[in-house]
């Protein structure tokens, strides 16, 4: 859950074909994003997220739509890391705590969120977002939670996921925009990365605010997600240095090496 929160978005995948699993992985990668969910909508999923977690570890590789114990048993012996259900069975969500593997049911209302703060989760699927009320809708409900997550899935978009993202109970956010099946089966694997990297490039909300002579001044939206962004294009961050506010929260980071010779300060937004 700390990584899918640091890499900021879930790519839900429904995949035809588990030899294109592989480039699609790379692809994402490649745009910022080393997570997939590949749903159990297709036969195709459990062998595809088998080939991802041998092929590319550095993904997190999970099972979405998992509606069975059976299918829980299948995705995790395939190397599935994390399990996503569109709505909360009991029986499932317990038996993936018993195999000690995250799971994040979808839940929509009050009741929902009871049931899975009863059985030890700190983290629930919202869906469908849009249609059932969107962020004010899950502003209103998680009021009562204070320590819940969401994932909002279903009507994320390139357009709306900087809104999502800014709000301090929002884990992550699921999506199919950045690539979508008509995408995967027609090998536009280059257009999957370049729609990733602006999904995450909306989402940091990253921009130049001063250059001096050796120094570059840079905003974000999230700061933890641009540092964890950065770090995996090679950039090594200063956490020890960061600036924090009077509740300890980081406001300001520093990357250990000069960037073109410049020193790099990454801070929140205002």
């Amino acid at each position: 859950m700390e990584k899918l929160g640091k890499i900021g978005i879930v790519p839900v995948i429904k995949i035809d074909d588990a030899e294109k699993a592989v480039p699609l992985a790379r692809a994402l990668a490649a745009g910022g994003i080393p997570c997939v969910e590949l749903t159990f909508r297709t036969a195709q999923a459990e062998e595809a997220i088998r080939r991802i977690s041998k092929e590319v570890p550095e993904t997190l590789a999970g099972a979405g739509t998992v509606l069975t114990t059976e299918q829980v048993d299948k995705a995790v012996n395939a190397g599935a890391q994390f399990i996503v259900s569109p709505g909360l069975n009991p029986r499932v969500v317990s038996y993936c705590i018993q195999k000690g593997i995250p799971v994040t049911p979808g839940c929509a209302n009050p009741s929902d969120i009871e049931q899975a703060l009863e059985l030890g989760l700190e983290a629930v699927k919202f869906f469908p977002a849009e249609q059932a009320g969107g962020l004010e809708y899950i502003k209103a409900i998680s009021a009562p939670y204070p320590n819940l997550k969401f994932i909002p899935t279903g009507g994320i978009n390139a357009a709306n996921i900087s809104k999502y993202i800014l709000f301090d109970k929002i884990l992550a956010c699921g999506g199919s925009w950045m690539a979508s099946a008509e995408l995967i089966n027609a090998g536009a694997f280059d257009k999957i990365t370049a729609l990733s990297r602006e999904a995450v490039l909306n989402m940091l909300g990253l921009s130049i605010t001063r250059i001096s002579r050796s120094h570059i001044s840079v905003k974000t939206n999230s700061l933890p997600r641009a540092a964890a962004y950065l770090e995996r294009t090679g950039l090594a961050v200063d956490y020890e240095n960061a600036k924090k506010d009077s509740k300890g929260n980081m406001t300001a980071l520093y990357f250990k090496e000069e960037v073109l010779g410049f020193e790099m300060q990454l801070s929140i937004s205002n």
